[in-house]
């Protein structure tokens, strides 16, 4: 599936004073004149985002949810630090930010703005939204990109604070463990395995750089004419981190089935045919663009991706019963959690054999 984004009136929960709006930006973006429309963004986003039309050109708004929400989560002003590093000090693609607004009084939460890009969406990695010539080099550059977010220095453009440096992927089972506990419902014994055996079997060499996260297609933004990535959208979940964690999230796909709803999946695909890389040419890329010999521990990394997927499915799942039982979609979420689980917990046992 390709798109241009889909634009909807502003949901009625998501609301603010446009006049208000209006009022603030004249003062911090001038250029923008005394037009305003504001359209909201549809899809899965946690923070809301908007388009705002305006004289002076198109904007996109990224603002915190309404209503309480956990301390750590919705930090758009950590999308916003991060986006204005990467794109003062870098060559990283990012959109161009311009103003940050902590003052909840102007429209209820925080909020940045920032250029709207001209591009394409194309959220499943098998990429049949493009012609098959642009799929090769459309992946090639999703590698390469993320390649050149983690070969940044953080500390030269100012992040060395904006993580923790060491321990990432111990911290992130003790979270997601905690998390998959809280929103349990039914016993899957490859999460119970996972949890586990992950701390006995955490990557041998810690690294650390920025990881963005949610490093996949769908947060990806495609030239309008060109396979090549102008743009890493969805900010919410970068941290320092190590960058395995990312690539091997990139990889899930391959591990994935494609014929289950929900999965974006590519095991059962034949990838020569579609003209994609295989898991093998996508790992020797990103080795041959970061300056590595190989990856020790890819079946950890891999295991632990899967786990956090599959915990934040749970989750997802556990919600969707609470609120209505009979939505016939959260019992789909249910089970894609569980094959996400075992198969983890397969790779696992695969990979540390001698």
């Amino acid at each position: 599936m390709t798109t241009a984004p889909e634009l909807v009136d502003v949901l009625p929960a998501h609301k603010f004073d446009e006049a208000r709006l209006l009022e603030w930006l004249q003062r911090g973006l001038p250029q923008i004149g005394s037009r305003l429309d504001v359209k909201q963004f549809q899809g899965g986003q946690s923070n809301p985002t908007f388009l705002l039309e305006t004289d002076g050109g198109r904007y996109v708004l990224r603002k915190k949810p309404p209503g309480k929400t956990l301390p750590s989560a919705h930090m758009v002003e950590r999308e916003y630090k991060v986006m204005k590093a990467l794109a003062d000090h870098t060559d990283v693609p990012v959109p161009n930010v311009r103003v940050l607004c902590e003052d909840e009084s102007v429209i209820g939460t925080p909020f940045y703005v920032m250029d709207f890009l001209e591009g394409r969406i194309v959220s499943h990695s098998a990429l049949r939204a493009l012609d098959r010539k642009d799929r090769l080099p459309a992946h090639q550059s999703a590698i390469d990109t993320l390649a050149a977010l983690h070969s940044v220095d953080v500390n030269t453009i100012g992040l060395g604070d904006y993580g923790r440096p060491e321990g990432y992927v111990a911290r992130q089972v003790s979270r997601w463990s905690k998390q998959y506990l809280a929103s349990k419902t039914d016993d899957l014994p490859a999460m119970d395995k996972l949890m586990a055996w992950l701390p006995e079997n955490l990557p041998a060499k810690d690294e650390m750089s920025i990881a963005h996260g949610d490093y996949r297609f769908g947060n990806l933004m495609l030239a309008p004419d060109s396979p090549k990535v102008i743009a890493i959208l969805d900010w919410e979940l970068s941290t320092l981190g190590h960058p395995l964690a990312d690539l091997a999230y990139y990889c899930l796909p391959y591990h994935m089935p494609s014929d289950m709803e929900g999965m974006r999946g590519l095991r059962g695909e034949d990838l020569e045919a579609l003209g994609i890389p295989d898991e093998q040419e996508t790992i020797a890329r990103y080795c041959a663009k970061t300056g590595r010999d190989g990856i020790d521990d890819w079946h950890v990394f891999l295991a632990f991706s899967l786990f956090r997927l599959a915990a934040i499915l749970q989750g997802v799942y556990k919600r969707a019963l609470d609120g209505n039982a009979a939505n016939a979609n959260a019992l789909e979420v249910g089970k894609r959690a569980s094959v996400l689980a075992e198969t983890g917990w397969k790779i696992a046992c695969e990979g540390s054999r001698p």
